[in-house]
């Protein structure tokens, strides 16, 4: 565990207290930061990359099971920021749901079951809600972020960044996607004209072909059950003459039966009336009967054989089914397609008049997107020689006098202006370092030390702008030395005056300007390793600078030299301020 007491100026946000437990080879850590300069030194492999490990899951960073110390089941790392002075970052925390104070906690907890965790400030949250607060809260300048420098396609991001031109480039995509919308729906209305005459004949057929049918709704199932009884006139007729003759027709009919069977029962009532049937009953059940007799002689005289009637019927249910074939599975499904294609029709019609009204909105959108374009590129193009009037500046006092930095511009105007999602602009950095040299691109002429060098203008003159409050500077001293590490180092002071910067170094030049001073290093406790962070006082920075200037061995002579530009820098530093 390391401390540091910071100054009683605040930066607008600042990394106050860092706490790691299970990750890599970290049991247990806590760091208690401070503004202006922090340096973290040690030897190759004591744990500094772990560090910004940790760090990088707080920003969002892919987390893994691999990442968690050996038998544990988790790591956490959770970061504490004051952001008494961002109402900003107050005001996204509230918009997101969550409490907002002076403080902002952002936890992660990564499982060996994957069931990975994120808290801010106490709250369940999601990853995608971190990464968005952590963007504005802390910036990571390593071996990945020179990728970024370096890569063409990113150039253009970077100069609108320090152009302050980002917001004016979202109003021309806006213009842009509206255009585009256009020009997309234009090719869907000439995909559709170039068939248009034969898909007209086609629809038109459709249309005429269902109308010709006049539907009904209900019809197919009413003929259905006409074509059942046509087809079984001659069964309808024998069962209901059987019918009939077993009620009425037949000598010893049910009715002759039921009137006989009244008789009996009268006369065994005139003898006993103990047995009292109450006549009435079967007088009714012998009318019911006796009307039912009558219905099956009047049906019967309704069934007439017609077999030209039948063959109209089954003609008719074949065109239903031809049509349910083509257009749905019933007739209302037909119906509703009937109405679709009437509708297509009609817009098919209006083709030519859709057209013309099309191509004068998209005059109109194009006008004002290479309106909007020309405007981007001419603050691009201002923009431009400031970066390059600056960059320029910070290469000189960096010990690059011979460099010289140019943003190049492309353009197609002989083509027709290629107009895509940032403007018309293609945006390039040329760099050549060296007298009599022509300008080629950054990616292909930087060396290592002039790469970090580079890198570090860059990011001095975009920290201007930028509101991250807290840099972390990783391998910015790769491939320098001597008075150019002293310059670097005091580049990264200055750039402590206004953010609360972290420095990880292998040159005592560039430790030397640190406000604090941590010492990263391993050691082996209870069979296993650990990370062991640790503040330094002056007498231990002294000895730890002399470490680092006799590359690993220390002498007195390295520590009388450390103390001495210990004293002439704090010196430097008061006339200065």
């Amino acid at each position: 565990m390391g401390e540091t007491a910071g100054g009683n100026d605040k930066h607008q946000t600042m990394l106050t207290d860092l706490r790691i437990k299970n990750f890599a080879i970290i049991g247990e850590l806590q760091i208690i930061f401070g503004d202006g300069l922090t340096v973290l030194t040690g030897e190759t492999g004591a744990g500094k990359s772990i560090i910004l490990g940790a760090l990088g899951l707080v920003q969002g960073d892919r987390a893994s099971p691999d990442l968690i110390r050996t038998d544990e089941d988790e790591a956490i790392v959770e970061a504490v920021f004051d952001i008494a002075e961002r109402p900003s970052i107050r005001q996204k925390l509230r918009d997101m749901g969550f409490e907002a104070g002076n403080d902002l906690v952002l936890k992660r907890i990564v499982s060996r079951s994957e069931k990975n965790r994120v808290f801010i400030n106490g709250s369940a949250a999601t990853l995608g809600m971190l990464t968005a607060l952590s963007e504005s809260l802390i910036d990571i300048c390593g071996q990945r972020e020179h990728q970024v420098f370096l890569n063409p396609d990113n150039h253009i991001d970077i100069l609108d960044d320090f152009g302050l031109l980002l917001a004016q480039r979202s109003e021309y995509a806006e213009v842009y996607g509206a255009y585009q919308v256009l020009q997309e729906q234009r090719r869907e209305l000439q995909a559709r004209a170039k068939n248009r005459s034969e898909r007209l004949d086609h629809l038109t057929f459709q249309l005429r072909e269902i109308d010709q049918a006049a539907l009904r709704e209900g019809e197919e199932e009413a003929l259905q059950e006409e074509k059942k009884i046509l087809s079984n006139i001659a069964k309808l007729e024998t069962h209901t003459a059987a019918a009939f003759d077993d009620l009425y027709g037949r000598e010893k009919s049910v009715l002759t039966l039921l009137r006989s069977v009244q008789t009996e029962i009268k006369a065994v009532n005139d003898i006993d009336d103990r047995f009292s049937t109450p006549s009435q009953d079967l007088d009714a059940l012998y009318y019911q009967l006796e009307e039912i007799a009558f219905a099956l002689r009047d049906y019967r005289q309704t069934l007439v054989s017609d077999p030209q009637r039948l063959a109209a019927v089954e003609d008719r249910l074949e065109i239903l089914q031809k049509l349910k074939r083509k257009y749905g599975q019933t007739v209302g499904d037909i119906l509703v397609q009937r109405e679709t294609i009437a509708d297509e029709l009609k817009d098919l019609s209006l083709l030519s008049e859709d057209m013309e009204a099309l191509d004068a909105r998209i005059s109109a959108s194009l006008q004002e997107l290479e309106k909007k374009a020309r405007l981007l590129s001419e603050a691009r193009q201002e923009a431009a020689r400031r970066m390059e009037q600056a960059i320029g500046e910070e290469l000189k006092t960096l010990k690059m006098v011979a460099a010289a930095f140019q943003v190049k511009f492309a353009w197609h105007a002989e083509k027709g202006l290629a107009l895509g999602p940032k403007g018309w602009d293609q945006v390039e950095f040329y760099l050549s370092t060296n007298i009599g040299e022509i300008l080629k691109p950054m990616a292909r002429i930087a060396s290592g030390g002039e790469l970090s060098r580079i890198i570090l203008a860059m990011r001095r003159i975009m920290l201007q702008t930028d509101p991250v409050a807290t840099m972390i500077f990783d391998e910015v001293d790769s491939g320098v030395g001597g008075a150019t590490a002293e310059v670097i180092g005091e580049k990264l002071r200055d750039l402590a005056a206004r953010h609360q910067i972290f420095c990880i170094t292998h040159l005592p030049q560039i430790a030397c300007f640190g406000d604090h001073h941590f010492r990263i290093s391993k050691a082996v406790a209870d069979g296993r390793t650990h990370v062991r962070l640790t503040v330094l006082s002056e007498d231990e920075r002294i000895d730890e600078i002399a470490h680092m200037m006799g590359g690993g061995s220390f002498t007195e002579i390295a520590k009388k030299y450390a103390g001495e530009y210990r004293r002439v820098l704090g010196q430097k530093t008061e006339q200065q301020a």
